[in-house]
Parts: structure tokens; C-alpha cells; sequence
């Protein structure tokens, strides 16, 4: 009410954030995106569209913390209340599948660009051990310590990535092949992202002085 006074300005506003949600959803279950606390959800206030950061933890890389990330994608109660009085079954839904349809058309171009990951000596397929013990833990740490965590390689390591890069580069692409119909994937994937059983998994996060619940 306060960024967006006019009705046809909300309404825009709420469409805007309801397709850039359901499109980073689509795209981030492809790619295995994890760590999508409210932190790494920012949102533009002059057009509402969702913004994404932090995507350090890709290729399904949430499954391996300390409380392993169960859901395909974040559609808690406060992200599905953005988007009116349908939820997911309006805008988001039809978005999904449009989405999702052109993913798998674009399949061999997708593919061709994650490859180049596979030979990209700063991108690690695994998360190191100090950054897998720290980040459900909350304890800050300075930059130079994050960086260092993020790009360094241990020696003897490339036969162990090389593994979990075919291994993940190889669930994007049955991901992109699809078993299912493109509307029975989408379905499949809200039920499991707004499950009940799967949200009381998730971790609940931390309080840390000066800052918010994760």
C-alpha cells in the first residue's frame, strides 16, 4: 500500500512478482538451487519483481547440510501470500509451465552451457567441509575466510569433483528430459514445495544478534 498507491500499479506490481517467482522456481529446481532464505529473496520496490542472490549453493548441493533441503524450490506461507487470492493456482501455475516448457526446449543449449562448468578451474562441484559445518550454524565470519572456502581447490581433489560434476550435470539434464508432461511436473513439484511434512523439515535458522530469523 505504501510502494504501489494506485490499483493498476499494485496490480502490475503483483503480476510482476508473481511471474519472476514462478520463474526462478522452475529455474532454480533445474539447477538445484538451495539456500533460499528469506536473506537470499530480494524484492524491487518499484517494480515488485524477486531478485535472487547468494547462489552459491547450486546442483543440488542443499541435500548434503547438516538439515537437508527437501523442497524443490521456496513456496512458504509469506511467498504464496504475494500473490493473491489465487496463490499457486493462478498466474504462478500457468508461469511454471510456460516456464518450464521453454527450459526443456532450450535443453542442448542449457546443457552445453553448464559444460563449461565442468572445466572451469574456480568452480567447485562439492561444498568444502568448513563452509558445510558453518552455514546452518550462523557464526559470522569475514570475507577473506568466505572466498577462501568458495574457490579453493585441495590438491587431489579434480577426480573427486569430476564425479560430482557428471553426477549433477546429469540430474539437470533428466530434469530437462522429463518423464512427466510439463503440467504434471509443475503439479508434482507445488505439492512437494507446499507440503506440510516437508516445510517442518527445513531449517528454522538461527538468531544471531542484530539480524533477523532466517
Amino acid at each position: 500500500m505504501h510502494q504501489f498507491e494506485g490499483p493498476d500499479e499494485w496490480f502490475r506490481s503483483r503480476l510482476a512478482y508473481t511471474r519472476s517467482t514462478a520463474a526462478i522456481s522452475m529455474l532454480g529446481w533445474v539447477l538445484g538451487l538451495g539456500d533460499r532464505h528469506g536473506h537470499n529473496i530480494l524484492l524491487d520496490e518499484k517494480s515488485g519483481e524477486v531478485v535472487h542472490i547468494d547462489l552459491g549453493v547450486a546442483f543440488e548441493q542443499g541435500r548434503v547440510l547438516p538439515i537437508p533441503e527437501v523442497v524443490p524450490f521456496r513456496l512458504t506461507r509469506d511467498i504464496v501470500d504475494g500473490m493473491g487470492v489465487t496463490g499457486t493456482e493462478g498466474v504462478f501455475r500457468r508461469c511454471c509451465e510456460f516456464t518450464l516448457s521453454v527450459l526443456r526446449l532450450e535443453k542442448d543449449n542449457i546443457m552445453t552451457i553448464l559444460d563449461v562448468l565442468r572445466y572451469d578451474p574456480l568452480y567447485s562441484w562439492t561444498i568444502s567441509p568448513i563452509k558445510l559445518k558453518n552455514m546452518q550454524r550462523g557464526e559470522g565470519r569475514d570475507e577473506s575466510e568466505i572466498l577462501a572456502e568458495d574457490i579453493f581447490v585441495k590438491p587431489n581433489q579434480g577426480t573427486k569433483d569430476d564425479g560430482e560434476a557428471e553426477r549433477s550435470l546429469e540430474i539437470v539434464n533428466k530434469k530437462l528430459a522429463g518423464a512427466l508432461s510439463v503440467g504434471a511436473t509443475v503439479n508434482e513439484l507445488i505439492q512437494q514445495a507446499t507440503d506440510v511434512k516437508n516445510l517442518a523439515l527445513l531449517f528454522s535458522g538461527e538468531y544471531i544478534p542484530g539480524t533477523l530469523l532466517r
